[in-house]
C-alpha cells in the first residue's frame, strides 16, 4: 500500500536528520527563505492534498526540521504541486535556489509500474504581492515558468545508506517585487529535505584606499555591476572615476581609478586607511609615503602634521621643500682687506666661520659715500662700477671704480643665504672705510676728424669717462705716419684746429687729457690724412664739369629707358631694367591679383602624409605653433616647426596668414628662417619653417643671464646684421625687427623671423606693444621716429630697431625703456634721449647703437657696415673689454647729432659732445 512505500521510505537512512549538516554562509551571499530555520510547519501550499506532505524531525541538536515527501509510485499519472511562501526578491535581479534531496532508486521498488521517476520539476511565478491562493495560479506550466528539471547525482535503494543530493539553480532576470517557488512530482519517491533561496553579492571593500558599497550581482551570470567608490576619510583621489565591477559569482574585479593619503597621513591596515602623523613626525606630500622624523632644527607637537615648523632663530627659504632642514643667516665675512688706488678700489675677505648650514651663500657689496662733516653716509650713485657685480657674487672679490678723487667711502661687505630675507634684522655684514687719493684723467675715447684741407685738420673727441676731477686742457700729440718725431698742441676744449701740416700726408694722431693730478692715457693711434688742394671751394668748381656731364648723361639713359617703357606698353620693363643684373629682388605678395598665385610661385605645396604633428609648443598670431616632423620623398626626416591657421578664419586672415609664406619662400639665407613648404588644400592650413630649438631670442637671453662671452653676444649680433643686410639688398624692409622676432637653434645661429604684415593693417590687436595714433599697429619701443610719425618705413628705420635689438641682446633681454609708457618712450626720443649702455656693455658696442638711433635717418650706417664693423670687433675681441659705465634706468640725453656727424662748428660741436656724455636726465617710471 502507499503506507507501506512511505514507511519503506521512512524507515530508510534518509530520515536520521541528523545526517543534515548545519547551513553554510557564503561572504558572497544573502539568503532570502531558508526552510531549515522553520520551527514550526512550513505548510507550504500542495496540489492535490494526496501529495506532498510535510514531515517533522529532529537534527543531530534536537532542533526540529521541516521536509517534503512523496511517494505515490504505485499510481500512474502523478501530477503532485508543491508551493512555497511568498518570497520578496529586495531588488535583486537574479536568485539562486539550493536545493537538498534524496530520491528512491526505482529499481530498488519491486512490482511498481513503468511510471516511477526519479526526477522533479523546478518552477517560479513573480507577483507583486502575496496573491496566491489553492486554485490560482492555475496548477500547470503556465503561468509558472520552468527553471529546471531536477535529477539526483546518486538515488538509494532500501538496503544501502541515504545519499543526500544538493542541487542550486539561478533564474532571473525579476522584475515584480517577488515570487514564488513550486516543485513537481511527476511519480518519484523523494523527499525535498530544504529549500534555500539565496542572491549572491560583492560585499563591502576597500580597493586603492577607495570604499566600495555592497552591489547585488547582475542579471545575468556573466553581467558585470558597476559600484561606485568613495576615498576612505583623510585620502584623495588621485585618478577618476573610482569604481569596482561586481561578477555574477560576488567577486570584485577590474578596479579603476584610486585614492591616496593626503599629507600628514600615512597608509595603515593593509592599505585600507589613513592614519594621522604622530608628533614629531609628519608627511609633507600626499602619497604611498611613510611619515618621517622632523628634519633638523623644526619641531611639531600636533598629529597630522603636513610640515614640521622651524625652531625660534632658523628658517626655511621658499623654495626650500617641506622636507628640508631649518637653517639661520650666516654671520658676517671675516678678514675685510682694503686696497685703495687711486680711485679704484680692491676688497677681499674670507669666508663667515657659520654659513648657516646652506650652501647657497652670496655676497653683496654696499657702497657709502660719506662727506666731511657729521651727515649721515649716503648711497654711491650709479657711476660707482662694482665689478663683477655689487649683489649675489659667489667670488670674495670685487674692484671697485670710478669713486671721486679725496672722497671718503663705507663698503659693507654682507654674508646671504637663502633665508637671509626670513630675519627682520639686517644681513651680518663687515664694514671697511678707506679714502680715495687723486687720480688722473682716463683715456680720451675715440678721436674723429671733422674737416681737412691740404694744410690742416679740425678734430673733436669727447671727454674722458672718468675724468676725476677739473680737466684744464687737451694736448694733441701728431706725426707724419712712419717718421718718429711727433709735435704737440694744446686746446681748452674737445676740439682743436692742427695747423702748418703738408698736403696729401697720412697723419697718426691722438689726444690726452690733463687735471691737476697730471695728464691722463692718450687714446688710441688714429690716421688722418690732409688733402691734395688747398681751396676746396676751387676743387669743387674744377670738378663741376664733370659732375654736370655725368647728370646729363644719367637723365637721359633715364628718360629713353622711360620712352622704351611706355613704347612697351610694360613698366615692368622699365623696372627690371633699372634693377642690376643678377641682383635678386623681394616681389610683394600683396601686388598680385590673387594672393595665392603668389603662395604657389614662392612656397612649395606638401603632402599632408609627410607632415606628423607632436605637440603644441605655442601660439602664433593666426593659430597655433606645433612642433612636428617633416618626412619627403628622397629626403631624410627633419624636426620642423608648424605653423596652424586657426579654424573659423575669414578669407583675410588666409591671406595674411599665406602671405608670409609668400614673402619667406623668396629668401634663401643662413641667418634668415627656411622655409620648407605649404600645406593650402589640408583643414588647417600649414605652413612648415625650419626648427629653432632655443625659440625666441629674447626669452632665451633671459633664461640664460649672464651665461655667455661677450663675443658670443657679438656673434650672435653679427648673424642678426648679416640676415638683415640680405633683406635690405633685396628690397624688403621688415617693419618689425625685435628680439621676439629672431629665433635661436641649438648652435646658437640667429635668425630673422615673423614676416607677417597684417598686424600693421590689424586695428583690432590688443598687443600693447603695437601702438600707434594713426591707425595700424606700430612696435613703438622698437620703431624709428619718421616710421612712427610719417609711416616711412625703409631700411633705415630697420637699422634703428637693429640699434635696439642690440642693446636688448646685450641686457640679457631687457625690455627697452623698462616700463615707460609708448607715449613717454615717443616723447623722450623726441627729446632726443636715448637708452643708456646696459651693465658691462662695451664703449664700441654702445657707440654703434647711438649711431643706428641717428635722429637723421640718412646719417644711420648701412647694414652692410654693421655687419663689417661686428666682422672687426670679433677679429679684435680686446677692443671689447673697454666698458662703459651703466646708467641703471636713466635715459642718455644726446644734445645733438653724434661726433662725426656734426653740421656745426668744431667749437660748437665740442661744446655739444662734451654736454652729450656729462649730463643725464632720470625719467622716473
Amino acid at each position: 500500500t502507499m503506507l507501506t512505500f512511505k514507511m519503506l521510505l521512512y524507515s530508510s537512512p534518509l530520515c536520521n536528520f541528523g545526517l543534515l549538516f548545519p547551513p553554510s554562509y557564503s561572504l558572497f551571499a544573502e539568503t532570502l527563505m531558508d526552510s531549515r530555520w522553520a520551527t514550526t510547519e512550513l505548510a507550504w501550499t500542495t496540489f492535490p492534498e494526496s501529495g506532498w506532505e510535510e514531515v517533522s524531525g529532529y537534527d543531530d541538536s534536537m532542533s526540529p526540521i521541516r521536509t517534503y515527501q512523496v511517494c505515490n509510485v504505485r499510481q500512474p499519472n502523478q501530477n503532485n504541486w508543491l508551493r512555497t511562501d511568498y518570497v520578496p526578491r529586495k531588488g535583486v535581479l537574479r536568485v539562486y535556489v539550493e536545493l537538498k534531496f534524496s530520491v528512491r532508486d526505482c529499481a530498488s521498488i519491486p512490482n511498481i509500474p513503468g511510471s516511477c521517476k526519479e526526477t522533479f520539476n523546478l518552477f517560479y511565478y513573480e507577483s507583486e504581492g502575496d496573491v496566491a491562493t489553492d486554485s490560482s495560479p492555475l496548477w500547470k506550466e503556465n503561468p509558472y515558468v520552468k527553471v529546471d528539471t531536477i535529477a539526483p547525482d546518486e538515488s538509494f535503494s532500501l538496503l544501502e545508506a541515504g545519499r543526500i543530493n544538493t542541487k542550486v539553480r539561478s533564474f532571473g532576470p525579476l522584475s515584480k517585487a517577488g515570487f514564488y517557488l513550486a516543485f513537481q512530482d511527476l511519480g518519484a519517491c523523494m523527499s525535498l529535505i530544504s529549500v534555500r533561496v539565496f542572491f549572491k553579492k560583492c560585499s563591502t571593500t576597500i580597493a586603492n584606499f577607495a570604499v566600495f558599497p555592497e552591489t547585488a550581482t547582475g542579471a545575468e551570470a556573466t553581467s558585470l555591476v558597476i559600484a561606485p567608490g568613495a576615498c576612505v576619510a583623510n585620502a584623495m583621489e588621485v585618478s577618476v572615476p573610482l569604481k569596482l565591477y561586481c561578477n555574477g559569482d560576488g567577486e570584485w574585479m577590474v578596479p579603476v581609478g584610486s585614492c591616496t593619503c593626503v599629507a600628514g597621513y600615512e597608509p595603515a591596515g593593509e592599505n585600507t586607511q589613513c592614519q594621522a602623523c604622530i608628533p614629531g613626525t609628519f608627511k609633507s606630500k600626499f602619497g604611498e609615503g611613510t611619515c618621517a622624523p622632523c628634519p633638523a632644527n623644526s619641531r611639531t607637537s600636533s598629529r597630522g602634521a603636513n610640515i614640521c615648523p622651524c625652531l625660534s632663530g632658523f628658517y626655511r627659504a621658499d623654495s626650500d621643500p617641506p622636507d628640508s632642514s631649518c637653517t639661520t643667516i650666516p654671520l658676517a665675512p671675516r678678514n675685510v682687506i682694503s686696497s685703495v688706488n687711486e680711485t679704484s678700489l680692491s676688497l677681499e675677505w674670507d669666508e663667515p666661520t657659520d654659513t648657516g648650514g646652506r650652501g647657497d651663500l652670496v655676497y653683496n657689496v654696499v657702497c657709502k659715500k660719506c662727506l666731511r662733516d657729521l651727515s649721515p653716509c649716503t648711497r654711491c650713485d650709479d657711476n660707482v662700477d662694482i665689478a663683477p657685480r655689487r649683489l649675489g657674487m659667489r667670488q670674495r672679490k670685487v674692484v671697485v671704480r670710478n669713486l671721486q678723487a679725496h672722497t671718503r667711502y663705507s663698503f659693507e661687505v654682507q654674508a646671504v643665504n637663502g633665508v637671509s630675507g626670513k630675519n627682520p634684522s639686517s644681513p651680518n655684514y663687515s664694514t671697511v672705510n678707506i679714502t680715495t687719493n687723486q687720480a688722473a684723467p682716463s683715456a680720451v675715447p675715440t678721436v674723429h676728424l671733422m674737416r681737412s684741407t691740404a694744410d690742416t685738420l679740425s678734430l673733436s673727441w669727447l671727454p674722458p669717462e672718468k675724468p676725476n676731477g677739473v680737466i684744464l686742457d687737451y694736448e694733441i700729440k701728431y706725426q707724419e705716419r712712419g717718421q718718429a718725431m711727433a709735435h704737440t698742441v694744446t686746446s681748452q676744449h674737445s676740439s682743436a684746429k692742427v695747423e702748418g701740416l703738408r698736403a696729401a700726408t697720412p697723419y697718426v694722431v691722438q689726444v690726452r687729457a690733463r687735471t691737476v693730478a697730471g695728464y691722463g692715457r692718450y687714446s688710441n693711434p688714429m690716421d688722418f690724412s690732409t688733402n691734395l688742394h688747398s681751396d676746396p671751394q676751387k676743387s669743387v668748381q674744377d670738378q663741376l664739369p664733370l659732375i654736370i656731364g655725368s647728370a646729363s648723361a644719367g637723365l637721359v639713359v633715364v628718360v629713353a629707358l622711360v620712352v622704351i617703357a611706355v613704347v612697351c606698353s610694360d613698366l615692368s620693363f622699365l623696372f627690371f631694367l633699372l634693377v642690376s643684373p643678377g641682383v635678386k629682388v623681394y616681389i610683394d605678395p600683396f601686388t598680385y591679383e590673387d594672393p595665392n598665385d603668389a603662395v604657389h610661385e614662392f612656397a612649395k605645396e606638401i603632402d599632408i602624409s609627410c607632415v606628423k604633428i607632436e605637440e603644441v609648443i605655442g601660439a602664433g598670431e593666426f593659430g597655433e605653433v606645433c612642433r612636428g616632423r617633416l618626412k619627403q620623398a628622397g629626403r631624410r626626416e627633419m624636426v620642423v616647426a608648424i605653423k596652424t591657421l586657426k579654424a573659423g578664419y575669414t578669407e583675410r586672415q588666409r591671406r595674411d596668414f599665406l602671405a608670409e609664406a609668400s614673402i619667406m619662400g623668396q629668401f634663401d639665407h643662413p641667418n634668415v628662417i627656411r622655409l620648407e613648404g605649404v600645406l593650402t588644400r589640408s583643414c588647417p592650413v600649414l605652413i612648415i619653417t625650419e626648427f629653432m630649438e632655443n625659440g625666441a631670442l629674447d626669452s632665451f637671453l633671459r633664461l640664460n643671464d649672464g651665461r655667455f662671452t661677450m663675443t658670443q653676444l657679438v656673434g650672435m649680433l653679427r648673424g642678426i646684421a648679416a640676415g638683415m643686410k640680405y633683406l635690405s639688398d633685396m628690397n624688403y624692409v621688415h617693419r618689425d625687427l625685435a628680439a621676439r622676432n629672431i629665433l635661436v637653434n641649438s648652435n646658437l645661429v640667429c635668425k630673422v623671423s615673423d614676416f607677417g604684415l597684417s598686424r600693421f593693417l590689424d586695428d583690432t590687436s590688443a598687443d600693447p606693444t603695437y601702438t600707434s595714433s594713426l591707425g595700424g599697429k606700430i612696435p613703438i619701443r622698437w620703431t624709428a621716429p619718421e616710421a612712427i610719425a610719417f609711416r616711412k618705413f625703409t631700411s633705415a628705420s630697420d637699422v634703428w630697431s637693429y640699434g635696439i635689438v642690440m642693446w636688448e641682446v646685450v641686457s640679457y633681454g631687457e625690455r627697452p625703456y623698462w616700463d615707460m609708457s609708448n607715449q613717454d618712450v615717443m616723447t623722450a626720443v623726441e627729446q632726443d634721449y636715448r637708452l643708456p649702455p646696459p651693465m658691462d656693455c662695451p664703449m664700441v658696442l654702445h657707440q654703434l647703437m647711438l649711431e643706428c638711433w641717428m635722429k637723421e635717418r640718412n646719417l644711420r650706417p648701412k647694414f652692410s657696415r654693421i655687419v663689417s664693423t661686428l666682422d672687426k670687433l670679433l677679429r679684435n675681441a680686446a677692443s671689447l673689454k673697454v666698458v662703459t659705465s651703466s646708467y641703471s634706468g636713466d635715459l642718455l640725453r644726446l644734445g645733438g647729432t653724434l661726433p662725426g656727424h656734426n653740421r656745426k662748428s668744431p667749437e660748437d660741436s665740442q661744446e655739444i659732445i662734451r654736454q652729450q656724455m656729462s649730463q643725464t636726465l632720470p625719467i622716473r617710471v
